[in-house]
């Protein structure tokens, strides 16, 4: 692939929007690779920035949906796209953007961008919202995130965010991409991961709330055993007979430990 002209170097990076421009041509063309983009899929770039990854996007699609919140963004990548494409900036703060108005029946969202550290977690929160729109997610995250998010039960980064990103989607670590690729560079190394929402779910959950709020209150506890945790909703019959010993902490149950928990509990957790 061709480099391609990014924003004037004499935009500052923001630090309230957690700006670093990604400007290594070799990692976006592995990034592009990974991607994977052909003519007419739904493709949203979240953050755009200066148009690394933007612009190759535009080059193979054509068109190009983005959600940008940074003004001066904006303007210079609306006066430099037109000569790759067709750019369609959605202003506003991803954390907040309805993703549904950009899914069409037949063409389900492929989310792209390097997401700013500071708001990475909730926005993939939000994003859970809208799976039944999404076909999948790539995206740059600063790799203890990603570690986080492909975690296995028994290990010390497996949590609640990798419980609830991997309940919901397919997690793959694509690569690291280090500090040196991005202007300012980071404090830390970066990561690629591939999001795919399951097409079917493991088993059948009842209440996903009460999910959502267990593998929250397991965890915030996670030195407790499930039976101390859990002492108000689940006896220690309770849970022997759902087969997971009541000595357990949160990071040895499996996705299906948790799903059985939440299916077993009768009364809202709070």
């Amino acid at each position: 692939m061709s480099a391609y002209k990014n924003s004037p170097d004499n935009h500052q990076a923001r630090k309230r929007f957690g700006q670093n421009f990604l400007h290594d041509q070799n990692i976006i063309n592995k990034i592009i690779r990974a991607i994977n983009p052909k003519t007419s899929q739904n493709i949203v770039e979240i953050g755009p920035g200066q148009g690394a990854l933007s612009y190759p996007l535009l080059d193979i699609l054509g068109q190009l949906n983005a959600v940008e919140i940074d003004r001066d963004l904006i303007q210079l990548l609306n006066q430099q796209s037109a000569r790759y494409g067709k750019l369609i900036i959605h202003e506003g703060d991803a954390l907040k953007f309805d993703f549904h108005q950009l899914a069409h029946a037949n063409h389900k969202l492929r989310l792209v961008g390097n997401l700013p550290y500071n708001i990475s977690t909730p926005l993939i929160f939000h994003l859970l919202s809208f799976l039944g729109d999404i076909e999948d997610m790539h995206f740059m995250l600063q790799k203890e995130v990603v570690q986080r998010m492909s975690a296995e039960p028994n290990t010390k980064t497996f949590g609640r965010l990798s419980v609830m990103l991997q309940w919901y989607c397919d997690v793959d670590y694509l690569f690291d991409i280090p500090a040196n690729a991005f202007t300012p560079a980071p404090k830390v190394v970066s990561s690629l991961v591939r999001l795919r929402p399951k097409a079917e779910p493991l088993t059948v959950l009842n209440n996903p709330l009460q999910f959502s709020r267990l593998v929250n209150r397991v965890f915030q506890q996670r030195r407790k055993t499930v039976r101390n945790t859990l002492k108000n909703y689940l006896t220690e019959d309770n849970i022997q007979a759902l087969g997971i010993a009541p000595t357990a902490r949160p990071e040895t149950l499996s996705l299906i430990d948790f799903a059985a928990l939440s299916n077993a509990i009768k009364d809202d957790i709070h």
